[in-house]
């Protein structure tokens, strides 16, 4: 993997450490913190027997994703480095292996996540700015390159939009959760789901679903400021933080509709947002939803472009992605690659809503693939690499690690298992990554910093 303090990468620019405590928690919050809070209580809520269960599984996702951060802080205090799991995966894999999870981001990941939330927040804003028959795609565009702009001008800007965004989502969530409890309590009923074990993996999946974007902190581990073992604190507080706030939801939801309420409800917050505040209630949670997917998708597109300059850095044909504007603190070259992308998905945006089942269905197994990766390689590294300072080491290893590499493991069996065919389309963006492979030399340095 290329070294960060080598010839080459000065030539490229490198990132500094910029960022403090209350940016990194911003991004955790902010990325974890999606529109799928607003949606995923009702599909839960309809496969839990009970409010006990229900409650606990929000609680164990929220637990589970605190394991799993506390593996990635390791990684990140050990070997700081934009690339994240590009990095880590290269380290204990070979750069071939990292070079498949990059342009998996670059192509699907990250790209498609950033199109999908920008039309997530056009749906909504178009419910409160109408632009006419394709306005949704047009607010969907103007999100992407809004927040592409912001951060191609600075990760100070970027950092300050995520500040406020953040701000802003928590507020909104806040003001639906007083909703919940200030409404009258509904009647204690069952819902129609049952709590075996397959309903009870399945309610995991989506409450881990709702968790994700948790990993995207270790792609700034270069740039925070400080101790690097605060990097492991700054993430488990930021996830304590979401899982109050998810549980508190849940509670709001289950007293204002009960739990069979919340089963039948296709807009459990809407429902709970339009009982409190009367018609006004359905521009508020247009705003709060619209709100959230644009902080995800803020987050998404730092720490996207991020892997992609890492990648740039390692192969002689990418070098353009690879160049760090040192004035500005940001990957420039990579922003403007990951936006363009983008606003192609964008442009293809009657299949982008139509199918947005279909693009869970082909990256999620992809990406439980590589999380898992990322736990294994912990293992490896510390068999290989015993001597290597690190500044902050997982709790009750080998224990910790364990729990998550079996939980990624899981949550790829299921990925796999209820997509079917749809897991095709991300062998065949892979396949089309290996073949690129071949006709990519790396740049001399071979050196690991």
């Amino acid at each position: 993997m290329h070294d960060l303090t080598s010839p080459k990468a000065e030539s490229l620019g490198r990132p500094r450490p910029t960022l403090g405590a209350l940016d990194l928690i911003a991004m955790v919050v902010g990325i974890v913190i999606g529109a799928g809070i607003f949606r995923t209580p009702a599909l839960v809520a309809g496969l839990a027997g009970n409010e006990t269960l229900l409650i606990a599984t929000w609680v164990a996702g929220g637990v589970l994703s605190i394991i799993g951060a506390l593996c990635y802080a390791e990684l990140a205090a050990a070997f700081p480095h934009m690339g994240g799991d590009y990095h880590f995966l290269g380290r204990a894999y070979g750069q071939r292996i990292a070079f498949l999870y990059g342009w998996a981001r670059l192509t699907v990941i990250q790209t498609g996540s950033l199109a999908l939330l920008a039309y997530v927040c056009g749906d909504y804003l178009q419910t409160l700015v109408p632009l006419g028959p394709v306005g949704s795609s047009l607010w969907a565009a103007a999100a992407v390159l809004v927040i592409s702009a912001i951060n191609w001008m600075g990760i100070r800007e970027g950092a300050a939009a995520q500040r406020w965004l953040t701000l802003a989502e928590v507020g909104g969530l806040m003001l639906l959760i007083v909703a919940g409890f200030m409404a009258e309590p509904a009647t204690a009923t069952s819902a129609p789901g049952g709590s075996g074990g397959g309903a009870l993996g399945l309610m995991l999946v989506f409450v881990l679903l709702t968790y994700g974007g948790w990993s995207e902190a270790a792609y700034l581990s270069a740039e925070v400021r400080g101790d690097r073992r605060r990097i492991a604190w700054l993430m488990v507080g930021g996830l304590i933080a979401v899982t109050v706030l998810y549980v508190l939801a849940n509670l709001a939801f289950l007293n204002a509709l009960g739990l069979a309420g919340m089963a039948a409800s296709d807009a459990v917050a809407a429902e709970v947002a339009g009982a409190a505040f009367g018609p006004a209630g359905a521009g508020i949670i247009a705003a709060a939803v619209a709100i959230a997917a644009l902080t995800s998708a803020n987050a998404t597109a730092i720490t996207g472009a991020r892997t992609s300059c890492a990648i740039g850095r390692q192969y002689r044909q990418l070098s353009w992605l690879g160049r760090w504007n040192v004035q500005r603190d940001t990957p420039g070259n990579a922003l403007i690659a990951q936006a363009a992308i983008a606003l192609l998905l964008v442009v293809g945006g009657a299949f982008a809503r139509d199918g947005f089942s279909l693009v869970v269905e082909y990256t999620a197994p992809v990406f439980w693939l590589f999380l898992l990766l990322t736990g294994v390689a912990l293992f490896l590294l510390r068999r290989r690499m015993p001597d290597a300072e690190r500044p902050f080491r997982v709790p009750l290893y080998p224990v910790t690690p364990a729990i998550f590499c079996a939980t990624t493991a899981y949550l790829l069996w299921s990925s796999l298992a209820y997509t079917g065919w749809g897991a095709l389309a991300g062998c065949a963006v892979l396949a089309a990554g290996a073949i690129l492979l071949l006709f990519l030399k790396p740049h001399d340095e071979e050196s690991l910093p």
